[in-house]
């Protein structure tokens, strides 16, 4: 039984795709349906013990289906172990079948007696005079909104003070795309099984599904190679190899030269932030193309970066020359200095780093490249594909393939559990990062962070790949110190540390 994310498995499937996983033992591997079932419920069982040691008194609520299969085994379990178990059928008893209600009627055997759950009762006083309470509603499956009687329990369970464990995923969470469906479960912990799923680890799932662990119920190695998955999970442990050595005769001319192009008048910061970021990742040069009230400000404060004053396109040529990665749209502003710029990179042919309002002018005038790495957040992807951030929200995996089959390249959309597309069709979601990170300049410094990645020779979808880790690893250690008050700037030292293998 995996427990955090460094041993959790890297590779996440659609909910589909775990139901076929399911089907594959069952029927190719000869596993029976119900030992699958035995062992998810003594595995969630394990996983409540292990987390509350002391608890004393649970309610296990049911719903109708293969989850609620495994409640009923979880409870016949902390029933034998003389628990006081508060047993709750959710839905209508009538549609318990196959594995499920053969699970019901042991329980019910070794004495414990479900209680219906009727619609429209005050069930929350009920349910706090416990320890924990497991959330067997709803399982994997759900595909429309969660009304009536669903809605009702899983508020009452929200509203309660009490720490729930949810049984493969909190009940009400899209399986695939980490979508509220109405209402979920905010459960404290969730046990996994067979497969993970790829919603708990982006958008509103990271939230809703606490401490994620897995267990892969002794399936065979083989029944997991029978389905390909395109989507893994990515952690800087993953990828520090990426990051090799350094040879003692090297020089900066070996690192790459990283040219910055933002900041119009009343935006230095988040030029500035962009272009310290990659000098910490290492790139060998950077330049930064600004402002004209700007570039002795930025040089003053940060003596590394060359700061140059640009008041038309023309005069960047020169700096394009020299620069072998252009990172484009920190403070670039929407007039017709930061357009005319876009304008003038994209006539190049190097390798770009396109954020912020560079997103937004190629949003107006969409063109495809293979060249470039796109990193929108919510609201910039959502004008990329002309609909609303709450699209963008509602599926961000298929938001990202989406903005990487138009505009080409690799699409890194930002958020929680931050989302890599690339140009091969891999997905990926990088499993770390905090709340802290939502605060100005974040990602103005995840774009300097990959450009001074991509500057150092590595390919485009490997430095979106790290650079994504690097940032939020940065991020969760600078937030030790707590994750309000987290500024872009704090990551900087941490920065500097997680590339040279320091990890804390």
């Amino acid at each position: 039984m995996s427990s955090d994310k460094t041993s959790l498995p890297k590779t996440l499937y659609l909910s589909a795709q775990v139901r076929e996983l399911d089907r594959i033992a069952i029927e190719e591997f000869s596993i029976p349906s119900m030992t699958l079932m035995e062992n998810a419920g003594a595995s969630a069982y394990q996983l409540m013990r292990s987390k509350w040691p002391d608890a004393k008194c649970i309610h296990v609520l049911c719903g109708p289906g293969n989850n609620g299969g495994d409640g009923y085994i979880l409870a016949r379990l902390a029933n034998e172990d003389d628990l006081l178990v508060k047993l709750h059928q959710v839905g209508n008893h009538e549609k318990l079948s196959g594995d499920a209600l053969q699970a019901a009627e042991r329980c019910i055997t070794s004495g414990l007696e479900p209680v219906q759950y009727a619609f429209g009762h005050d069930f929350g006083g009920k349910l706090n005079d416990c320890d924990v309470i497991v959330d067997a509603l709803l399982g994997t499956g759900l595909d429309r909104e969660v009304t009536g009687q669903w809605q009702e329990v899983i508020n009452t369970i929200n509203r309660c003070d009490i720490p729930v464990l949810s049984l493969d995923i909190p009940s009400g969470l899209n399986a695939d795309t980490g979508r509220v469906m109405g209402c979920a479960v905010h459960a404290k912990a969730t046990m996994t099984f067979i497969g993970l799923k790829q919603g708990l680890f982006t958008g509103q799932g990271v939230e809703y599904a606490g401490d994620v662990h897995f267990d892969k119920l002794d399936v065979p190695d083989g029944v997991l190679t029978k389905i390909v998955s395109m989507t893994k999970r990515i952690t800087l442990d993953d990828l520090q190899s990426l990051l090799k050595p350094r040879s003692k005769s090297s020089h900066k001319g070996n690192y790459g030269h990283v040219l910055v192009v933002g900041g119009d008048q009343g935006f230095a910061g988040a030029a500035r932030l962009s272009a310290e970021a990659a000098a910490r990742t290492g790139a060998g040069l950077v330049s930064l193309a600004t402002h004209a009230n700007h570039a002795a400000l930025i040089t003053m404060g940060v003596p590394e970066i060359m700061a140059h004053s640009i008041e038309n396109s023309i005069e960047i040529k020169p700096l394009l020359g020299k620069a072998s990665v252009v990172a484009i749209g920190p403070g670039l502003g929407q007039s017709t200095w930061g357009s005319s710029l876009f304008s003038k990179v994209l006539e190049g042919k190097l390798p770009l780093v396109v954020d912020a309002d560079a997103l937004n002018i190629l949003a107006r005038e969409p063109v495809s490249s293979d060249r470039w790495i796109l990193t929108p957040h919510p609201g910039e992807a959502a004008r990329l594909l002309n609909c609303e951030p709450r699209d963008i929200q509602s599926d961000r995996v298929s938001a990202a393939s989406e903005i990487q089959k138009k505009y080409g390249g690799i699409v890194v959309l930002k958020g929680s559990g931050s989302i890599i597309a690339d140009d091969e069709g891999n997905i990926s979601i990088c499993s770390e990062g905090n709340p802290g990170m939502a605060s100005g300049g974040m990602g103005d410094v995840l774009t300097g962070i990959i450009a001074g990645l991509s500057a150092q020779g590595l390919e485009k979808g490997d430095a979106a790949r790290l650079g994504v880790c690097i940032h939020a690893a940065a991020a969760d250690n600078a937030a030790v110190d707590g994750e309000r008050g987290l500024l872009a700037s704090d990551l900087m030292p941490w920065i500097r540390r997680l590339v040279s293998g320091h990890p804390s």
